[in-house]
């Protein structure tokens, strides 16, 4: 193992803690990295090019030859999350760029940080890479037009804008990705391990910009609302998610996945949107997002792999007893 991949191993394991004290440092600090804001959509690309870099050619035939679970999820995430968002501005009565924002970040694909939580709760890692994948390429379309049903009443929304942005901030980096994958084969996996430490980076980096962007507007009255709608919306989506899965009867691991897929999002592409068609505020719920579901999936993984441990002890032990018997 590489002295880069240790390192990046060691920033996963403590990637929840080092996001809360890099945001309240920039919150301290914020010209520290308010000189990143015009380059968040960059430092995005370079996030989902890595994503692109690790994919190959059977990741998407795998969603051809299991569709029907990819395409549960994919569906779920994009009519749940959506959807609660919607519902909760309407509970919490926000208004303008604040429900916007909300609504912005609801409308998000997959987070990249669904498929880590996935493999260390012991879920289908395959299935939520592949959900995650197709949630991000429909993305230009899905972004768009969520924003235009939910809020348009809320702010104006430049829906073919939109679409150019995503297409040009989401699927050409991912496109770009795969095919030098397609092209250069072992050659690129020889520098993937250096990948989720260059991805980890850059979400810290949008993370301290966004933080700084929205210094004087992060903890006012008109935002006091925005932590504990985004609380909710992430947990509610994390319940959503797993009732559906078990609804359509998947298996534990799926669930596990579903369950992340459905209730975490790119709140960093929801950020760098905010902060470039609308007002900075409207980029506070993507932050506070992308805070809060690093917190929540670190924890729930966390209770998913005690569980399945103490599961398997407990199944041990039990046919222990019937061997000696």
């Amino acid at each position: 193992m590489t002295k880069v991949e240790k390192l990046g191993k060691m920033i996963g394991r403590w990637f929840t803690l080092l996001v809360v004290l890099w945001a309240a440092f920039n919150y301290v600090l914020p010209k520290t990295s308010l000189w990143l804001v015009p380059n968040i959509s960059y430092l995005l690309g370079i996030i989902l090019f890595g994503m692109g870099l690790t994919l190959r050619i059977e990741d998407f035939e795998r969603i051809a030859k299991r569709p029907l679970p990819v395409i549960a999820g994919t569906v779920a995430h994009y009519v749940i999350m959506p959807t609660l968002a919607w519902l909760l501005c309407l509970i919490f009565q926000l208004k303008g760029a604040t429900a916007a924002g909300v609504i912005l970040v609801g409308s998000c694909p997959s987070g990249t940080s669904s498929s880590v939580m996935a493999y260390l709760a012991g879920g289908d890692v395959a299935l939520d890479v592949s959900i995650e994948t197709l949630s991000t390429l429909l993305a230009p379309i899905a972004l768009p037009g969520l924003l235009l049903t939910f809020a348009g009443k809320y702010i104006d929304i430049p829906t073919a804008s939109l679409f150019l942005s995503t297409v040009k901030i989401v699927l050409f980096p991912i496109i770009l990705g795969v095919v030098l994958h397609s092209i250069f084969g072992k050659k690129i996996e020889k520098i993937t391990h250096v990948l989720p430490l260059i991805s980890q980076v850059a979400i810290l980096l949008i993370i301290g910009a966004v933080i700084a962007a929205n210094h004087a507007n992060l903890f006012t009255a008109a935002t006091a609302l925005v932590i504990p709608v985004v609380i909710l919306h992430n947990l509610s989506g994390y319940g959503l998610g797993y009732l559906f899965s078990r609804l359509i009867r998947l298996r534990d691991p799926q669930r596990k996945a579903i369950t992340f897929e459905v209730g975490m999002q790119d709140s960093s592409l929801g950020a760098a949107l905010a902060i470039k068609y609308f007002v900075p505020a409207a980029a506070i719920p993507s932050t506070v997002f992308s805070i809060w579901h690093n917190i929540s999936g670190s924890v729930l993984a966390s209770y998913w792999r005690t569980k399945s441990t103490n599961d398997q002890s407990t199944l041990k032990t039990k046919l222990n007893d019937v061997k000696e018997v």
